[in-house]
């Protein structure tokens, strides 16, 4: 089958979908594995965790969601001509034709107004710290995204809100040492991916952005060395610091391998592109974050 065969055959999927699931597509659910860290407040809440609670962390996650999908649906109409020339994001619903751009900008206006508006009935300050998510997504899309380390500084600071909405929404104060690792960490996973466009760059296999004229491999790699020490120290001192108790240094050799097998993975099998798809397809990493998540849940029922 040629190329054009191929496309067309893609076409038509998407063509005969419903338009609702293009709309769903749209929002780019794959992506809503970054939200997960809404959750963190819950975890480290335990054993005075509730039902509501619960909920509430639930609703915040799909909150998120819904949010970073209407940035999503923002970015995608404006570049859909552009992306229609892209070997990979022509096959979008809007860049493909399938869906009706202006129906999906309804659409994304619509969910976007409704979710920060029950954002603010759950928890006003969670409506805020949302309000302040979307406008800095925004900005990224269509500008920082092209200024040199302010473009992971932001994507970083997305985690950061999603760590600090989850602890508002359930009223649980975040500590300054569980931002600081939070943010690090984040850095980490942006340096990371940017590393490896970079990689695909050099090797003609990617999209070229335009913000990679500025970074070098050697620039990348010094930084992910600094920020990589400095996530393990910061989490070191939080386990101590975080006044439930300090079995929870436990886990610091979870953390210290979960890292490293990521960096393993970056500099040896030139992964880390994509997070969500390194923690959903890495066996290694998916089962140290499960490990980690219910050792520190067993570490605060029972020893703190």
């Amino acid at each position: 089958m040629s190329r054009s065969q191929s496309t067309n055959v893609e076409g038509k999927v998407y063509s005969s979908s419903p338009v609702p699931v293009l709309l769903f597509r749209q929002l780019r659910p794959k992506q809503w594995t970054k939200n997960l860290l809404v959750f963190a407040a819950l975890i480290f809440s335990f054993p005075n965790v509730n039902t509501e609670m619960l909920i509430r962390s639930l609703v915040a996650f799909f909150l998120f969601s819904f949010v970073s999908g209407c940035v999503y649906i923002l970015n995608d109409f404006v570049d859909r001509e552009a992306d229609r020339q892209h070997p990979k994001k022509r096959h979008r619903p809007m860049a493909s034709g399938a869906l009706n751009p202006y129906v999906a900008l309804v659409f994304g206006a619509i969910l976007l107004v409704c979710s920060l508006a029950l954002a603010a009935y759950l928890e006003p300050r969670f409506g805020l710290v949302l309000f302040v998510y979307f406008i800095m997504n925004v900005g990224y899309s269509f500008q920082l995204k092209h200024v040199v380390i302010v473009d992971v500084m932001i994507i970083a600071l997305g985690f950061v809100f999603r760590a600090l909405g989850g602890g508002l929404v359930i009223e649980v104060p975040v500590t300054p040492w569980f931002f600081i690792c939070t943010l690090l960490l984040a850095l980490f996973l942006a340096i990371s991916k940017r590393r490896h466009e970079l990689i695909l760059l050099e090797n003609n296999m990617g999209s070229h952005r335009k913000v990679l004229d500025k970074y070098s491999k050697d620039l990348l790699n010094q930084l992910n060395s600094i920020v990589t020490t400095a996530t393990i120290m910061s989490y070191g001192l939080f386990t101590f610091t975080s006044g439930r108790t300090q079995y929870l240094m436990a886990t610091i050799p979870l953390v210290i391998y979960g890292i490293f097998r990521y960096l393993y993975l970056i500099h040896m099998e030139d992964k880390g592109g994509s997070p969500e798809e390194v923690l959903l397809k890495d066996k290694h990493i998916l089962f140290t974050v499960i490990l980690y998540a219910l050792s520190v849940i067993i570490i605060l029922k029972y020893f703190s």
